[in-house]
C-alpha cells in the first residue's frame, strides 16, 4: 500500500494536481486506522487511496484536508470516537491523531513577449518559485535559460492554457495584447497584467468592454503594471511586477468555488453555525465548539466608458 501510494503522490505532482496526505501519527485505546496509516484526498475531498479509519472518522479527514489545500498549511487534528454523541459518531472506545500535510504545485508564471523586463521577470518568477512559460515568436532560449516551456509559434493562442493558478504578464510592445489580455481574463487568472503605457493601457481596457467583458474583470487587471516603486529601467520595472505578485494576498490567488466543494465541507446548520468534528490539538484552529460562519463580501469598482471606432482601429497600429 505505501509503494502504491507514494506512486499515486507522484502521479499527481506530474500532472501538477494539488492533493493532501493524512497520517495517522498517535492512535490511543480502540481504532480501526493504526499509527502510520495513510491516505491521499484531492481537492474535492475525495480520497483517492489509502486508509485512516472510516465511517464519519474519515469524513472528518476529508473535511481538514480541504482546508488543508485552501490554507495551504499542515494540520494536527485529533478525532475523537470516544463519545458517539459528541465525537465523531463512532464510539470504538480510542482516539487518533492525524497529521494532515497539503501538496501544493508550483504557480505558472506566463510570460507574453520578449525583451530585457521579460527576461528579467522570469529570472525573478524562478527565484521566488514559480514554473516559467514564454510564448513569443522571438523568444530564444539562450535568453530565458529559466523557462520549462518557450512557445514561438501560436497563432490562435491555444498553446499555452490559462487557469486558475495563472499568473499572465503580457509584454509583447502592443501585438496582440488586447486579445491576450482577453484571454486570459477568461481563463480566470491569478493575476493579470499588461506592460504598456496609460494611453495603450486605456484602449485596450476599452476594447475588452467592448467585446462584453464584466467590468469586475476588467478592474482586476494591472495596467500599467507593478507596484509604484519610481522604475524607470527594465529590471526596476520586472522587479515592480514581480513585486506586485508576491503582494497578493493567498486568497485572491486561488479562485476556489463553493460549489466545487463536497457536502460535508459545505453543511451549516441553519443558525449559520457549523459543527465541527475534530477537536483542538497543536495549531489546528478547530475544536468541539461551533464557530459563526464567514461572512464575505465583495465590493468592485465599475466604470462607465466608451471606445470610439477610431481608437478601435489603433489596434493594428501600436500606440
Amino acid at each position: 500500500m505505501t509503494f502504491d501510494l507514494y506512486r499515486k503522490a507522484a502521479e499527481l505532482a506530474s500532472q501538477r494536481e494539488p492533493f493532501a496526505i493524512a497520517t495517522v501519527v498517535r492512535v490511543e485505546g480502540s481504532s480501526s486506522a493504526q499509527r502510520g496509516s495513510k491516505a491521499i484526498i484531492d481537492p474535492l475531498g475525495k480520497l483517492l487511496l489509502g486508509w485512516v479509519g472510516g465511517g464519519c472518522a474519515e469524513s472528518a479527514v476529508k473535511s481538514e484536508a480541504l482546508k488543508c489545500i485552501e490554507t495551504e498549511k499542515p494540520r494536527l487534528i485529533t478525532v475523537d470516537m470516544t463519545d458517539e454523541e459528541l465525537g465523531v459518531g463512532m464510539p470504538c472506545g480510542g482516539t487518533m491523531d492525524i497529521f494532515i500535510e497539503p501538496v501544493l504545485t508550483k504557480p505558472e508564471l506566463l510570460i507574453v513577449g520578449h525583451g530585457r523586463i521579460a527576461e528579467t521577470l522570469a529570472v525573478l518568477g524562478d527565484l521566488m518559485g514559480f514554473t516559467i512559460t514564454v510564448n513569443d515568436p522571438a523568444a530564444e532560449r539562450t535568453a530565458f535559460p529559466q523557462a520549462e516551456k518557450i512557445v514561438t509559434e501560436d497563432f490562435d493562442l491555444t498553446e499555452t492554457p490559462i487557469g486558475s493558478k495563472s499568473f499572465v504578464v503580457i509584454a509583447t510592445q502592443h501585438k496582440r495584447d488586447h486579445l491576450w489580455l482577453q484571454r486570459a481574463l477568461e481563463g480566470n487568472a491569478a493575476y493579470v497584467a499588461l506592460i504598456a503605457s496609460r494611453h495603450r493601457a486605456r484602449l485596450v481596457l476599452d476594447y475588452l468592454r467592448e467585446m462584453g467583458l464584466p467590468e469586475e474583470k476588467i478592474a482586476t487587471v494591472r495596467a500599467p503594471a507593478g507596484l509604484a516603486l519610481g522604475a524607470s529601467t527594465p529590471e526596476e520595472i520586472a522587479l515592480s511586477v514581480m513585486s506586485q505578485m508576491v503582494a497578493l494576498p493567498p486568497r485572491r490567488q486561488r479562485h476556489r468555488t463553493r460549489s466545487a466543494r463536497p457536502w460535508f465541507a459545505r453543511a451549516r446548520r441553519s443558525d449559520g453555525y457549523s459543527d465541527s468534528l475534530v477537536r483542538n490539538r497543536g495549531y489546528c484552529a478547530i475544536n468541539n465548539s461551533s464557530f459563526p460562519r464567514a461572512q464575505r463580501s465583495g465590493n468592485f469598482r465599475r466604470e462607465n466608458a466608451s471606445t470610439s471606432r477610431a481608437q478601435l482601429s489603433s489596434f493594428t497600429s501600436g500606440c
